[in-house]
């Protein structure tokens, strides 16, 4: 099972939502712990709430989705509704762009539930990497509201270090946190640029700090192909594969970003989600 904040992190809402979703009837968590009242979710969870955000972003209010859901529509009717909401954004101004993406990641990751195929995961340690860091603050982990923000982080740190003269000796690699106690909100973005410099400010890039990422014994990975904003399917295939072979994140995700050159749409980002480690575990050797 995985606890609240995980959970949000695997299906790209927030933790707020989720409370909501709880309280409407819509989804339930798998389990309350009647001690803490803390929240755990199943994976298999991870298919209504595909439904329900498909649903909201066709137009239809939280009650009309929950009468949609317990009438349990067909396939081929939920996915006729999705191909007619798609041609109608296809038109609109281009600030339904962000939604139109959306509802494409969620109905692609709805019509491969069952076909995923976990063995693109692998298993692997990291690598300590020193970066070069700018950081910010994103509502949730929706791409809507990471993507405003890590863009303009990286395009901003790169000048920087061009300016600076500061060599970059590897791929990027961003990374994720809470921020404070209340889980998934808001997500503290780190926005890394692999350096060959000592920690601590980075002379002549303002506001530039070189930050040290230790070693992580074990992490789930997978190879993510295209457009982030279409990453959903290939977390949702990490989320799936961890809950099914017994392990449990510990950290919130990392992206490396392998070419991340030219449109998104021929991006290659490895997915990495670090594990907790069993005190007899073995470290895994790639």
């Amino acid at each position: 099972m995985f606890t609240i904040g995980d959970f949000a992190a695997y299906g790209q809402v927030s933790v707020r939502m989720l409370r909501h979703y709880d309280a409407l009837g819509l989804l339930h968590p798998a389990r309350v712990d009647p001690y803490s009242g803390y929240r755990y979710y199943e994976a298999a969870q991870l298919s209504r709430l595909n439904r329900i955000i498909a649903l909201k972003d066709l137009g239809f209010s939280l009650q009309q989705v929950g009468e949609v859901l317990d009438a349990k529509i067909g396939m081929e009717e939920l996915r006729g509704m999705l191909r007619l909401r798609q041609a109608e954004l296809a038109e609109t101004v281009a600030s339904a762009a962000a939604r139109l993406n959306q509802v494409e990641a969620r109905l692609r990751t709805i019509e491969s539930e069952g076909s995923m195929p976990t063995d693109e995961v692998v298993l692997k340690s990291l690598p300590a990497v020193r970066l070069a860091v700018l950081t910010g603050t994103a509502e949730s982990f929706d791409p809507r509201h990471i993507g405003p923000v890590i863009g303009p982080l990286y395009r901003s740190l790169h000048e920087r270090l061009t300016a600076a003269n500061v060599p970059v000796t590897g791929p990027d690699i961003a990374w994720y946190q809470q921020a404070g106690t209340e889980l998934g909100e808001p997500i503290v973005v780190h926005a890394g640029v692999s350096v060959a410099l000592d920690p601590g400010p980075v002379p002549g890039a303002d506001g530039v700090e070189v930050v040290e990422l230790a070693t992580v014994e074990q992490a789930a990975t997978i190879v993510h192909r295209g457009d982030m904003d279409q990453v959903l399917g290939s977390v949702q295939t990490l989320a799936r594969w961890i809950e099914s072979t017994g392990h449990r994140a510990d950290t919130l995700g990392r992206e490396l970003y392998l070419n991340s050159c030219g449109p998104q749409a021929e991006w290659v980002t490895e997915i990495q989600w670090p594990l907790v480690v069993p005190p007899d575990a073995v470290s895994p050797v790639r």
